[in-house]
């Protein structure tokens, strides 16, 4: 149970950002209204075995790394150098891409919070990150030359499982951090990122750890992407930068895309001790499941099931919220119509971040989250990119028996929808993200007042 007087708040950020430097140039980006998303040439050059061929992607080269490949193959990164020395070799040699990211983006939240060795060495300092899937280029390469070139197990190096195992991100941090409190990996699909957060947010709240490094990453992997285009839930034939149209009549899909992004929480009076500079408070986190039965449709019900479980816990009254909003044809629709049915249809604005970069799946939920900390320190509020045409007509399930929710048409919600970076005052944010199997999260995030 939450121990009184106990608050949360943030104090440092990191990660990795498609076509981005670091969080100030990600920032700059998100509040220019400029796309991240690009032609991908792995995609690209699989010509038709791929539907989709544009993503949020990010290659070695951008983070500053170099692959080490294996001797037995030279698809197989074995290790990699980080040519800006931030991270020891030793620490590289059991990470995969994604582990890598989350390692720097501890790295920066961290520095950011400005924690001593001491203190984040702690006891009382827990790591919480999780992502999607496991180490898919990992494993591939290590598979294919064991079951399909005939090679010995050891041909792979003594690495593949540290480096492709589900709580391999946790584990990395933790080892590179060396802090004695939890080391934890929350896996919840699309919602890992928020979910992670939120769970470190509860164990501080519970008086279990006093700060926590935590969040979401999904490190760039052409076997993810292919697993999704299969699907055929991804979006294609639009220009890369018009492809995520989250709201937009013409909508077809998501961008698959990836990055890492990384919060350091931390028990707010210790925080304000300190003189900490503290980018926002979370007032309320809180998840549920749908319950239907369905491993892939949204639920009304379950969403609305999960405004009803945050404003339980703290006062909600949100300036912005940051959607799911993944650009696809059912989901989008039903999570507006959820948000305007609890909150109305004035006093707040709709931030669609993935219109931006795409859906980070495992990391989504995370660096949406710190869209959001950069939306409360700047006083901005960040576009929802290519809605450029609503639906003048009601959604077929709006006029099905049963239906219980808004019957007006997305085109009646325009105004809360900004095309363009808009600057108002922002004192809450409400940030929501879903997952496969019916998973739903929230969380409210507040300015330090």
């Amino acid at each position: 149970m939450p121990v009184a007087g106990r608050k949360v708040a943030v104090v440092g950020m990191g990660g990795a950002f498609p076509t981005c430097t670091g969080v100030a140039d990600f920032g700059e980006k998100l509040f220019a209204g400029k796309s991240m998303i690009r032609s991908w040439d792995k995609a690209l050059a699989y010509g038709k075995q791929i539907r989709s061929t544009v993503a949020g992607f990010i290659t070695e080269e951008e983070m500053d790394l170099e692959a080490v490949y294996n001797v037995a193959s030279a698809e197989y990164p074995e290790t990699y150098i980080d040519k800006k020395g931030r991270i020891p070799d030793i620490n590289l040699a059991t990470a995969d891409m994604g582990s890598i990211w989350a390692m720097i983006g501890a790295k920066e939240s961290i520095e950011m919070a400005g924690w001593t060795e001491a203190e984040t060495r702690s006891e009382g300092t827990g790591v919480v990150i999780g992502s999607g899937g496991a180490g898919h280029v990992i494993l591939r390469n290590a598979w294919h030359g064991f079951f399909q070139e005939g090679r010995k197990s050891r041909a792979a190096g003594s690495h593949t499982v540290d480096r492709a195992m589900v709580y391999r991100d946790a584990a990395n941090v933790s080892c590179y951090i060396k802090n004695r409190g939890v080391c934890e990996s929350i896996g919840s699909a699309c919602a890992t990122g928020l979910g992670n957060i939120g769970y470190a947010y509860r164990l501080i709240k519970f008086g279990l750890q006093d700060r926590a490094i935590c969040g979401g990453v999904e490190g760039t992997s052409l076997e993810t992407f292919i697993g999704f285009d299969g699907m055929q839930v991804l979006s294609k034939g639009f220009a890369p930068e018009e492809s995520s149209r989250p709201f937009d009549l013409q909508r077809n899909g998501f961008v698959c895309s990836f990055g890492g992004g990384i919060v350091a929480l931390e028990e707010y009076e210790m925080a304000k001790a300190r003189g900490a500079h503290i980018y926002g408070v979370i007032d309320e986190y809180f998840n549920n499941s749908d319950g239907d039965g369905d491993m892939f449709a949204p639920s009304f019900a379950g969403q609305h099931r999960l405004w009803a479980g945050l404003a339980e816990g703290a006062r909600i009254k949100p300036d912005v919220v940051k959607v799911h909003g993944t650009s696809t044809p059912i989901g989008d629709i039903i999570e507006l119509l959820c948000v305007t049915d609890v909150l109305g249809e004035e006093g707040y604005h709709v931030s669609a971040p993935k219109s931006q970069f795409g859906h980070m799946l495992g990391a989504a939920g995370s660096v949406e989250f710190i869209a959001a900390l950069l939306m409360l320190e700047n006083q901005k509020v960040s576009p929802c990119l290519n809605s450029s045409t609503l639906n003048t007509e009601p959604e077929a399930f709006q006029l099905k028996e049963g239906w219980t929710g808004p019957v007006k048409p997305v085109s009646e919600y325009r105004h809360l929808l900004p095309q363009e970076t808009i600057e108002k005052e922002i004192n809450q944010i409400v940030c929501l993200n879903y997952g496969f199997g019916g998973t739903n999260s929230a969380i409210a995030v507040s300015r330090d007042v």
